[in-house]
């Protein structure tokens, strides 16, 4: 019986002490491209990064072959929303007002697992979107090893000034549940920063410009006080405010309040997002999320001339490449299907940006925006969230739909027939 127990402990040492050698053709590694490099993995970090002839092998080792592959920190999705799905499907106002948080907690579920295989180890998803805070218990069942999913960075109900948010277009006789928590004055904005930190969301998103009655155009919503009592209440508790703003106006009161990243900023000026890169404030564009919506509405995609929306949009693009202004990866989806979050690099390059500057955005600066410290490289000492692509995506950036590869945490979830 003793030797049976011996056995089993050292049986089980030498599973603990197992490495794991990534052999791909190529390796991104957050910053640049390598020929010849190997990825090594005790656990759930990595140990090595670095050429194949340099690397001392331990003797006990698994090797994975990624013949005709590039290896590449996890994916860091800057925009998603888990608990929505395609408007096409459902529109946003339908989601809201008729699927129970419980329907969207099982949509949820899938929509995690999809994103993960499509080689996003990591999210921030903004805002539950009338669900409560179902991103939170998400996130934990995922943490849990409950359901596989990418590591969630979540902002809970988000904020809205009252009034201003939706959905919208019912009499005044008909209360509404609303697809974000609204609020007004100091008092009570500081109030529900400390709520939502409490309650588990890791950051705190504001909508610093929305649209008052449907179908207008967008104007601000919080003063500028409301907006710099609410960063200084989150970044009192180390946390942080985002803000879905578009208009130059709603821009300025947010990059004045001192928020980390402005969303979409589709009315941004050039003297805007330089005053953004000015500050280290990110720009997340969201351009599939617009493509996504402009083909719903009837946009023949590649068959007829872009609507103007998407040709302002270009317009604003083109400024904030000009600016400096660091790009933040995020496609705002669930907008589009989870696990097409490629759709947005595509554009990204379609737009103006070389291939190496978004996948450089979609993980080592991601991952400095949002205060990941041991992810977004491939360096000795990081957390093993490493993907594989077919082919070069530096020459075709569409091959990052074309994953072969996952590991979160050491643990594989995809791998290479």
């Amino acid at each position: 019986m003793k030797n049976v127990i011996l056995v089993t402990v050292c049986f089980l040492s030498l599973m603990l002490k197992a490495q794991t050698l990534l052999v791909p053709d190529r390796v991104f590694d957050g910053e640049k491209l390598h020929s010849d490099w190997v990825v090594l993995v005790e656990g759930n970090i990595i140990t090595y990064a670095g050429t194949a002839n340099e690397l001392t092998r331990p003797a006990n080792i698994k090797k994975i072959w990624l013949a005709g592959t590039t290896l590449t920190p996890g994916i860091i999705e800057g925009y998603s929303h888990l608990l929505l799905h395609p408007y096409n499907e459902t529109d946003w106002n339908n989601q809201v007002l008729k699927e129970s948080p419980v329907e969207r907690a099982i949509r949820g579920t899938v929509h995690a697992k999809n994103t993960l295989m499509a080689g996003v180890t990591t999210t921030r998803d903004l805002g539950a979107e009338g669900a409560g805070y179902t991103d939170v218990y998400l996130k934990k069942t995922i943490e849990e090893g409950i359901i596989p999913g990418p590591r969630m960075l979540v902002a809970g109900p988000a904020i809205v000034a009252t009034g201003a948010y939706g959905p919208k277009g019912f009499h005044d006789g008909v209360t509404v549940p609303l697809g974000a928590e609204a609020v007004s004055g100091m008092p009570e904005a500081i109030t529900t920063v400390r709520r939502q930190m409490g309650n588990g969301a890791d950051f705190i998103k504001i909508y610093a410009d929305y649209r008052w009655t449907s179908g207008a155009i967008s104007q601000p919503t919080f003063l500028q006080e409301e907006i710099d009592a609410m960063v200084a209440t989150a970044t009192s508790a180390g946390k942080y405010v985002v803000a879905h703003a578009s208009t130059p106006e709603g821009i300025k009161r947010a990059i004045n309040g001192g928020v980390e990243t402005i969303e979409h900023g589709d009315g941004a000026t050039l003297e805007l997002f330089k005053l953004m890169k000015e500050k280290g404030i990110g720009f997340c564009p969201t351009l599939a999320a617009g493509d996504a919506i402009a083909q719903y509405r009837g946009w023949k995609k590649g068959k007829e001339p872009e609507p103007e929306r998407i040709k302002k949009k270009r317009s604003s693009f083109k400024l904030a490449l000009e600016s400096g202004v660091a790009i933040v990866f995020g496609g705002d989806v669930g907008v589009f299907t989870h696990g097409q979050n490629y759709r947005e690099m595509e554009l990204l390059v379609d737009y103006g940006m070389k291939p190496m500057a978004v996948l450089t955005s979609a993980t080592s600066q991601n991952a400095r925006m949002f205060h990941l410290n041991k992810l977004g490289s491939l360096k000795k000492g990081y957390w093993a969230d490493i993907i594989a692509v077919k082919g070069d995506p530096l020459q075709d950036i569409s091959r990052m739909k074309d994953v072969v590869f996952v590991m979160k945490d050491g643990v594989v979830y995809k791998e290479a027939n």
